[in-house]
């Protein structure tokens, strides 16, 4: 290949990253969808899949298994319902808006064979993140009224095959952080509400590491690490006007993305059909505070007491001709949070993803790839600040779901 056309793709991640998706999932706030063919699987597979180029995240050793120099790129659009109804318990103020929306997303991933043996990659994307919005006058704004969570991963990765059925892997996590808070704080004597605002940006880093076994034709077992990633925030909040004097500390947020495990497996039963199987864990428990309030004219923050979580995930490919290939997936994610301890700042709980998808290959070097998945939570009860100053919040998130819609495409060159 060119050294010019491998500068061009570079430069295309780069400006890819720029439109990474923000949302916040229920079950964590970690993302699976980071291409279409994982859209169309409900990620099932994804440590041992192998067959594009964004096996660079999931699995970096199986870029060994690739033919020739390969670029993956995916567009994303996402729909999440989070919208909350406040029960008779709640204080005023209305039930705001629906808190994410409609958000575009894109991602891009290169991978190029340097020897037989040594193939090396670079890829763009968000795996981590959320944004909310529920408008400025709703029953828990002074908790949170908007707020963006965004971690943008740059990584270079490498592959070694070490022979016919074993290939190693690993990769740099460079993370840019970036935390934008709002929150409304109360006056007394009903005067309009005053508003904090917190925001910082810090990079982080941490590793991926994979391995891929192939014990046998058609047979692949995958396992991958993913390091934690520390993003160390940090920011003096400030205040509008209205609220005079009020003073407060620099604050330290501290934040962990968490830690994972995927092991995954990935089998061929004919010349059509294969299915495909995840289990993993997640170190929720280490993800810090960030929930940021005034609570009597005292700047407070939360611990937000998550829970590690577990996922599964099962899912199968069709090849229905030489040019057409679909797919479907089940997966399942635990809690990051019980219900006792959920909070309007992440509304997260159990998650269903089913999903679809099709491949059409276009040429000998090109496919298409379209994806579907609906990401199901139901309803997330809350109660939160009994007896404090800034009031209780009690309701349930309604019917939370998120969809996903991805087009891709896979380059051979």
């Amino acid at each position: 290949m060119k050294r010019t056309k491998i500068l061009t793709l570079i430069v295309a991640a780069l400006a890819c990253g720029a439109l990474v998706p923000l949302s916040a999932l229920a079950g964590g706030i970690d993302l699976y969808e980071i291409s279409a063919p994982d859209v169309g699987l409900a990620s099932a597979g994804s440590a041992a899949g192998a067959q594009d180029a964004s096996t660079l995240f999931k699995n970096p050793a199986g870029m060994s298994l690739l033919n020739g120099a390969q670029a993956q790129t995916s567009l994303q659009l996402l729909y999440g319902n989070v919208q909350f109804s406040g029960n008779s318990k709640t204080q005023p103020g209305g039930n705001g808006d629906n808190a994410i929306g409609a958000l575009p997303g894109t991602s891009l991933f290169i991978t190029y064979p340097v020897t037989e043996k040594l193939t090396v990659g670079f890829g763009t994307f968000s795996y981590f993140g959320l944004s909310e919005n529920y408008g400025d006058i709703w029953t828990g704004r002074y908790y949170i009224q908007n707020a963006t969570l965004l971690g943008l991963t740059l990584m270079p990765a490498a592959s070694f095959k070490v022979n016919d059925w074993l290939s190693i892997g690993g990769g740099l996590n460079a993370m840019f952080g970036y935390l934008n808070s709002q929150v409304a704080v109360k006056r007394p004597l009903n005067l309009p509400d005053g508003q904090m605002t917190i925001k910082d940006g810090e990079w982080g880093f941490g590793g991926n590491a994979g391995v891929m076994i192939q014990p046998c034709q058609g047979t692949r077992i995958g396992v991958n690490y993913l390091s934690e990633v520390k993003l160390d925030f940090r920011d003096k909040p400030g205040f509008s006007s209205n609220l005079g004097s009020l003073l407060a500390p620099n604050l330290n947020l501290g934040m962990t993305v968490p830690q994972s495990v995927m092991v995954g497996v990935y089998q061929e039963l004919n010349d059509q059909w294969a299915i495909m199987a995840d289990v993993g864990w997640q170190n929720w428990h280490k993800f810090g505070e960030i929930a940021v309030g005034v609570d009597a004219g005292t700047v407070t923050t939360t611990q937000l007491h998550f829970d590690d979580t577990w996922h599964g995930a099962i899912g199968a490919q069709y090849k229905a001709s030489d040019k057409w290939q679909f797919t479907g997936g089940f997966a399942y994610d635990s809690s990051a949070v019980s219900d006792a301890n959920r909070s309007v700042v992440l509304p997260m709980g159990e998650t269903y993803r089913f999903g679809l998808g099709a491949l059409w290959k276009y040429s000998k070097s090109v496919d298409l790839i379209a994806g579907y998945e609906l990401a199901w939570s139901g309803n997330l009860p809350v109660t939160q600040g009994v007896g404090t100053s800034r009031g209780e919040v009690s309701g349930t998130f309604n019917n939370a779901f998120f969809t996903f819609f991805s087009l891709g495409l896979n380059w051979r060159f």
